[in-house]
C-alpha cells in the first residue's frame, strides 16, 4: 500500500515542498528512510512508533519504506514526524487517505503530543501555493498565521491532527501568542543637540541611505542609530512577511511584524554568523535578519577587515550567496547599514573638549582598518560632536513621530517614481531634474572631494531625498549642497 503527503524544507529562507512518500508491504518488520535525511530525521522512526502506540495505533509489522522527495535536497530537523505518521497510517489502511491531502509539519513526542519544529511559516506558504490545508502544532499556529489565504488547522496531538486532516477545520483552542521582549526604538526627543546628525538620520530614513556616524565616546552615536527604526515607515505586507520568513528560518519569533528589524551584532561575530553559513545546511546571518530593516555596527573600527569586506555584496546587490560543496544558497539582505565609530583609538581626535592621546601614526592605522570601497558605500558620513551642557539643559527636540511624518511624505514621492532613492539605477539618476546650480556644484565637488563614480551617484541619490523632504520636483543648488556637506570625509 502506498500513501504520500507534503511537508517542507528550507533552502536558505525559501520554502521548498517535500513529498513524504510511504510504502507499506512485503514481509518482515523493517524500516527504511531515504532522501538525504540528517540525524534528527533518521531518528523519526522511534518517535513516530512510540507516538502511534501512545495514540492507540499499531506500527505495521511489515516493511515500511519512507522516501523524502526530491531525493537530492538535504532534509533536516524533526518536522517530518507528523507527515511520516500520517503516511504510515494511510498506507496501512488504518485511516482514510484523505488525511494525507494536506501539508503537515510537526514533531511527535513519545506520548503522541505535537511539538513545534522550525518551519511553520514555510509550511503555510507551501500550502497556500498548492491550495491545500496545512496541519501544524498549536505552538506553530501564530507563526503560520502570518500567511493569509490559507486553511490553517492546528492540533495538539497526533489524534487531533488526524481528525482535522480528515474532517476539516479545527476546534482546538489556540492560546494567545507569547510576546517576546521587544526592544523599542529610542525616541528622537531623547536626543539632545546634534542637529546635523538628526538631520542626517531623517534623510537616511527618507531615502534608505547608509549612514556612518563618527565622533567621541558619549556623543550619542549609538542612541541616534537606535532611533532609526522609530522614524522608518511601517513595513507593508510583503516586507513584513519577508522579514518574518528570514527570522523564522533562524528559529526566531517576530512579534512586531510591522516594525523594521534592527540588528546590532558584536564585533566578535564570526563570518558565518554575519553573512550566513554554518555546518550542514547554511542558515541566515545577521545581514538576512536585518532584511527590510537596519544593520547597526557599533565600534565599526573594531570589526575585522575580512568581515567588513564581506558586506560589499549584500550592500550592493541586496543578497548574499553562500557557497558550499553541495551547492550555493542565496539569502536576501536588502538592508540599511548604520555604523558608528570613534575617530581614533582613544576616541578624541578632533574633540575640542578632550585632547587626543594618540600619535598621528596610531590615528592613521586606526582609520586604515576601514577600506576605501566600504567607506564609499556610505551615502552619509557625519561627524557627531561632544554634547554641550546647554544641549542637555535644552527642551526636548522633535519626536520620532514628527520626523516619521515627513519621512512618510518623502517615501510617497519615491513610490510614485517606482523605487527607493537609495536603489535608483544610473539611468533613473540621469533622468532626474537637476537645475544648473546643482549640476555645477556636483561637477566642482567631484575633484575637490575626490568622488568615485559610485560616490557621484550616491550624492545624487541623497540630493534627490533632500528634494523629496522639501517637496520639490527638481534638485536645486541648496539640495545638492546639503547632500555634499553630509557626504563628509574620513
Amino acid at each position: 500500500m502506498f500513501a504520500s503527503t507534503t511537508s517542507v524544507a528550507l533552502v536558505g529562507v525559501d520554502p521548498r515542498p517535500v513529498r513524504v512518500e510511504v510504502h507499506v508491504g512485503g514481509g518482515g518488520a523493517r524500516f527504511s528512510l531515504v532522501g538525504l535525511p540528517d540525524t534528527a530525521v533518521r531518528e523519526a522512526k522511534e518517535r513516530v512508533q512510540a507516538a502511534l502506540a501512545s495514540s492507540g495505533y499499531e506500527w505495521p509489522s511489515r516493511t515500511v519504506t519512507v522516501s523524502l522527495a526530491p531525493a537530492d535536497l538535504p532534509k533536516a530537523g524533526s518536522a517530518y514526524d507528523l507527515p511520516i505518521a500520517l503516511g504510515v497510517l494511510a498506507a496501512s489502511g488504518v485511516i482514510d487517505k484523505s488525511a494525507t491531502d494536506v501539508v503537515a509539519l510537526g514533531e511527535l513526542a513519545l506520548d503522541g503530543s505535537l511539538r513545534a519544529p522550525r518551519g511553520g511559516l514555510a509550511a503555510a506558504q507551501v500550502a497556500r501555493d498548492q491550495q491545500v490545508p496545512v496541519v501544524v502544532s498549536v505552538d506553530s499556529y501564530h507563526e503560520a498565521a502570518l500567511v493569509t489565504d490559507v486553511d490553517l488547522r492546528p492540533a495538539r496531538t497526533l489524534r487531533e491532527a488526524i481528525d482535522v486532516a480528515i474532517g476539516g477545520g479545527s476546534s482546538v483552542n489556540v492560546p494567545a501568542a507569547t510576546q517576546p521582549t521587544v526592544e523599542r526604538p529610542v525616541d528622537l526627543s531623547e536626543v539632545r543637540g546634534q542637529a546635523t546628525a538628526r538631520r542626517a538620520l531623517e534623510i537616511a530614513a527618507a531615502g534608505g541611505h547608509h549612514l556612518l556616524l563618527s565622533g567621541p565616546p558619549g556623543s550619542g552615536k549609538t542612541m541616534l542609530a537606535r532611533c532609526l527604526p522609530g522614524v522608518l515607515p511601517p513595513l507593508d505586507d510583503g516586507a513584513a512577511l519577508a522579514a518574518a520568513q528570514a527570522w523564522a528560518a533562524a528559529g526566531l519569533p517576530r512579534s512586531e511584524t510591522r516594525l523594521s528589524p534592527f540588528r546590532s551584532p558584536h564585533h566578535s561575530i564570526t563570518l558565518a554568523a554575519l553573512v550566513g553559513g554554518g555546518n550542514g545546511l547554511p542558515g541566515p546571518g545577521e545581514v538576512t535578519l536585518a532584511h527590510h530593516g537596519v544593520l547597526f555596527l557599533d565600534e565599526l573600527g573594531e570589526f575585522p577587515s575580512h568581515l567588513l569586506d564581506a558586506l560589499r555584496q549584500p550592500l550592493e546587490e541586496g543578497y548574499v550567496d553562500v557557497a558550499r560543496r553541495s551547492g550555493s544558497v542565496r539569502f536576501p539582505s536588502q538592508l540599511q547599514l548604520v555604523a558608528a565609530t570613534n575617530p581614533c583609538p582613544c576616541g578624541h581626535s578632533g574633540d575640542a573638549r578632550t585632547a587626543c592621546r594618540c600619535s598621528p601614526g596610531a590615528v592613521e592605522r586606526y582609520r586604515r582598518r576601514l577600506s576605501g570601497p566600504l567607506l564609499d558605500r556610505f551615502d552619509l558620513r557625519v561627524t557627531v560632536s561632544a554634547v554641550e551642557a546647554t544641549d542637555l539643559a535644552a527642551p526636548p527636540s522633535e519626536s520620532s513621530a514628527q520626523v516619521a511624518a515627513r519621512v512618510a511624505v518623502a517615501r510617497l514621492h519615491q513610490q510614485q517614481r517606482g523605487t527607493l532613492n537609495a536603489r535608483m539605477g544610473r539611468q533613473a539618476l540621469d533622468d532626474l531634474a537637476v537645475d544648473d546650480e546643482a549640476a555645477s556644484l556636483l561637477r566642482s565637488a567631484f575633484d575637490q572631494l575626490r568622488l568615485t563614480g559610485r560616490g557621484w551617484d550616491r550624492v545624487r541619490r541623497v540630493a534627490r531625498t533632500v528634494a523629496d523632504l522639501a517637496d520639490s520636483n527638481a534638485i536645486s543648488g541648496s539640495h545638492m549642497a546639503e547632500a555634499l556637506a553630509l557626504r563628509g570625509s574620513w
